[in-house]
This record gives structure tokens, sequence and C-alpha cells, in this order.
């Protein structure tokens, strides 16, 4: 018996017609993620929340399959997937594996194939506060709040991002703060202060895009090339005209810039 934990909004169809083979697994190979039932309700329930932070919005439920201990799948760390690392084996050596490790957080199993609607035992409702997030053993450490760490729009995200302000990642300061500090730079400005600002700038959506005009025109290449990494992601009108100047500038490294803006 495995346990798949699934948007609530699909049960009817998976009771109907089973699961379909929507996940890809290693190798892109499409099939079904689960996990054995095991005695510790935490344990085979332990993906939950973690599912839920990427997952549609709603409630999750646990589809219980019964598989034929023959049926050849997928078993290993989640880390393993990644390189290619996870052993075929059968159903019911997977269930000995998985319930013979001391921590078997993190652990999966991939059936490559659809699920069946005979296959289909039950589907229940769960708690939906079970389980680790981020990875396994992750509570009681601080969460990351670096760009490449952090999901944007994830709930508790900006005050987290405020109470623990990355040190290169932000939250970034205050436009005002940010201006003063350009300002402050002198004329035609310091590189590296100018430099700085143009960082924070860029996390930003939306920015003062005609008062950072100014600095298309700074004799240091490397200034206009962060002032393009700077507003290339921005929506403020005014933004396009300023990398149509900025395209033919002299120094390759900003029209590099330009061009690897445009392109993404």
């Amino acid at each position: 018996m495995f346990v798949h934990l699934t948007a609530a909004a699909n049960a009817p169809r998976i009771r109907r017609a089973g699961i379909r083979a929507d996940s890809r697994g290693q190798g892109g190979a499409r099939g079904v993620y689960c996990f054995p039932v095991l005695p510790s309700y935490t344990l085979t329930h332990q993906w939950l929340r973690e599912l839920a932070r990427f997952g549609p919005k709603g409630a999750l439920v646990a589809v219980h399959l019964r598989l034929d201990d023959g049926q050849e799948v997928l078993t290993g760390h989640y880390r393993d997937r990644a390189q290619d690392a996870q052993q075929p084996v059968r159903a019911a050596e997977a269930v000995r594996r998985i319930g013979a490790l001391p921590d078997p957080r993190g652990w999966e199993v991939f059936l490559p194939r659809a699920v069946g609607a005979r296959e289909v035992h039950r589907v229940r409702a769960v708690p939906q506060a079970t389980g680790w997030r981020y990875v396994p053993g992750a509570h009681g450490t601080r969460p990351c709040t670096c760009f490449g760490c952090r999901i944007r729009g994830e709930y508790g995200s900006r005050r987290l991002r405020e109470r623990h302000p990355h040190p290169l990642d932000g939250p970034p300061p205050p436009v005002p703060v940010l201006l003063a500090r350009i300002a402050a730079a002198g004329e035609p400005g310091d590189p590296y202060e100018l430099r700085t600002a143009l960082h924070w700038f860029g996390l930003r959506r939306r920015g003062p895009v005609d008062l950072l005009a100014r600095l298309a025109d700074h004799p240091h290449p490397g200034v206009r090339a962060d002032l393009v990494w700077a507003v290339g992601g921005w929506s403020t009108p005014g933004v396009a005209e300023l990398l149509d100047g900025l395209a033919d500038d002299p120094d390759p490294l900003v029209r590099g810039a330009v061009e690897a803006v445009r392109e993404s």
C-alpha cells in the first residue's frame, strides 16, 4: 500500500479514472510519485507540507493505492533523482528498504506509469500541517532568504525577509535612501557606491527611471552595465527608451547586458 498526495480537486477524477502519469522522474520518465504506508502517520505523509508550497491552491488529500509486489518502481532519496542514482526495485523491496531506514525523511517512490482506477484503494482528507518544509530536519533552522532560495509570493516570505534580511539579496532599502546614497556619491559619482545602490534597485519591480537615467552617461562602463541590469526587469515607463540608448554604448560589456536583458 502506497500514498500519493494531490489536490482535493483531483479526487473525483481519480476515483473515476485513476491517477495520470503527470510527474517527471529521473531521466525525464513520466509517472506517479508515492510513498509506502508506514506505521508512523507523520512519516507516511511527510511530503504534504513541502508539496503544499508548490502545488495548487487548496487542501491536499491522500490517495491510497495498492500495487502488486512485483511492480517495478524507482526508489531513493529525492537528491538522488538529480544524479540519476535512484534504483529500480520491486514494490515490495521498496517498502522493505524505506521501512528499515532509521530516518526515511526525503525518500520517495516513483511509479513509471499511470495508476488505474482499480488500483486506488481509497481517497481521504488529511491534516494540512503534517510533514517537513524546505528540507528534512529544517525545523528550528532559520530559512535562507537569498534570491536563489526564496520563493516569490510565498505566504509570509515578505515578513521573513524583513525580519532576517540577506546582506546581498534584501529586502532592498527604501527608494529615498538609495537615491540619497547616489546623490552622496558625488558627480559623476563613486563607481562602487553607485553600483551598490543599483544592485538594490535591481531587486525591485519598479523604480524612478527618470532619476537614474543620468547614470547612462557615467564614464565607468560597470556603472552603465549595472544600470541596465537594474532597470531591465522593471515595468516602469521609460525603461525601453533607456535601453535603446544604451544598446549603442561603445563598451561591449554594456551592449552585452542590453542584449541579455532583452532576451530574458
